[in-house]
């Protein structure tokens, strides 16, 4: 009796190591970042934010370089959005049903209670596994054990998509909620299902992302035409404004994500209009072709002078293709347009940096500084402070940009002795040395976490 208990002990603890890690893996997803195309996701999803209760500024989105339909929120208030569902979706409408619906997620709860059910899903199947070990055992025939392991996991796993189905019957229900509040059609988001469905026949629906973890029931997509064929927004038309930008970020997208060949696909020569003049800019200049890229730019910019994003443009390109100098006038045009964007000011001060002159380095200084008290996460613009901080002698703050950019890059250790340099260089009780004992909290918090 006392070897059966061990035994059983023996697998519960085999069972807990094995389950575990199948729920916390990390898959690893490539994450982009684009000034103009998170304004654009901003300008969609605030609305929707603040009608689901939401503090705008708090929920963070990225952008997933992946050329698959899927969206997703994951650790608290974060979301997720695919370029393949931006450039798949033809209307602002699609992207906005999407967020909605992922909003629907957040303000539910949702992920906090599935963990809630994943811990419930793994006790059935160890209990399972543990009853059926000792039945089998006390049987002497295996075959006892492996029926009840089946059963219980079979059992675990329909709770776990009953769960699922009525997680995404609620977000789809708030979600209809959020669009009608913001005065949005819903259409979109029926639209973003016929786009799944399309994929689905495609496919066979195997191994396709978001209907791993938003399974599509016919039920799903009755409730959404049923809302449609009673909202007063139905037939909202898109406003034109939004149109505009749309199509501007599935070109800038297109443009830097698909080969040239299906860039001029989907935006041929004959096609004179400004999205696809953008696309075939970026398209060129991605295969270093600045004869052509260049006209088109420069075209763009006398016909939107105003536009930030085109001066943007311009400047990579003469960046990237060494032309250093060059780049330094647009980018400048670009940062007084959007003196605001963290991202637009830490590419000027790169510029600035890669000129070697040292008379440039007290401006990329405080474009610098102006980006990371903006956005303290961005973890490019520390290692580029550690530049400018080095060249001008600076060793406190030196530290101190290397300590910050090892904190965001997952180094505590790292952080945590440069914290600690800082503080012995820095005027003690000014701004940098309190914020150098942060770091070091924060570290030593890391490092006793793992």
């Amino acid at each position: 009796m006392h070897s059966l208990i061990r035994l059983v002990a023996l697998i519960t603890a085999l069972a807990v190591g094995l389950i575990q890690p199948a729920f916390s893996q990390n898959r690893g997803i490539s994450l982009i970042r684009d000034a103009e195309v998170e304004n654009i996701i901003r300008d969609y999803s605030t609305p929707i934010f603040n009608a689901a209760g939401l503090d705008a500024d708090s929920v963070s989105i990225h952008l997933v370089q992946d050329p698959r339909l899927n969206a997703f929120v994951a650790g608290g208030q974060r979301m997720f959005l695919n370029t393949g569902l931006l450039i798949q979706a033809q209307t602002p409408e699609q992207v906005q049903g999407v967020i909605a619906h992922e909003a629907g997620h957040i303000s539910g709860g949702h992920l906090a209670r599935l963990q809630d059910e994943l811990r419930n899903a793994e006790l059935k199947s160890i209990l399972s596994m543990i009853i059926g070990t000792a039945a089998g055992l006390a049987a002497r025939d295996g075959r006892v054990a492996g029926a009840i392991i089946s059963g219980g996991s079979q059992a675990a796993f329909a709770d776990l998509l009953k769960y699922s189905r009525t997680q995404e019957s609620s977000a789809d229900a708030a979600g209809l909620k959020y669009l009608d509040a913001t005065g949005t059609s819903a259409r979109g988001l029926r639209e973003f299902f016929e786009l799944l469905q399309r994929e689905m026949r495609v496919t066979g629906g195997r191994e396709h992302p978001y209907l791993s973890s938003h399974p599509l029931t016919n039920e799903r997509i009755t409730t959404v035409e049923s809302h449609l064929a009673f909202s007063r927004y139905a037939n909202t038309p898109t406003p034109p404004e939004l149109a505009r930008k749309h199509a501007m970020m599935r070109a800038k997208l297109i443009g830097f994500l698909e080969p040239l060949p299906n860039t001029l696909k989907a935006y041929p020569p004959s096609d004179n209009s400004i999205p696809a003049r953008y696309a075939r800019a970026i398209g060129f200049y991605q295969q270093s072709d600045l004869n052509r890229a260049i006209p088109l730019i420069d075209g763009l910019i006398a016909d939107e002078p105003e536009n930030p994003y085109f001066y943007e443009l311009k400047g990579q390109m003469l960046l990237e293709n060494g032309r250093v100098q060059e780049s330094l006038a647009p980018y400048q045009r670009m940062v007084d347009l959007a003196p605001g964007e963290p991202l637009l000011r830490s590419a000027l001060a790169k510029a600035q940096v890669e000129t070697g002159d040292p008379a440039l380095l007290e401006d990329a200084l405080s474009n610098l500084l102006v980006a990371t008290r903006s956005e303290p996460t961005l973890a490019g613009s520390w290692r580029l402070l550690t530049v400018v901080y080095g060249r001008l002698g600076m060793q406190g703050e030196l530290a101190l940009s290397q300590a910050e950019f090892n904190l965001l890059s997952g180094d505590p250790k790292a952080a945590q002795a440069l914290g600690n340099r800082a503080l012995d260089i820095l005027a003690t009780g000014s701004p940098a040395w309190i914020r150098a004992q942060d770091i070091i909290s924060e570290s030593e918090r890391q490092l006793k976490d793992r």
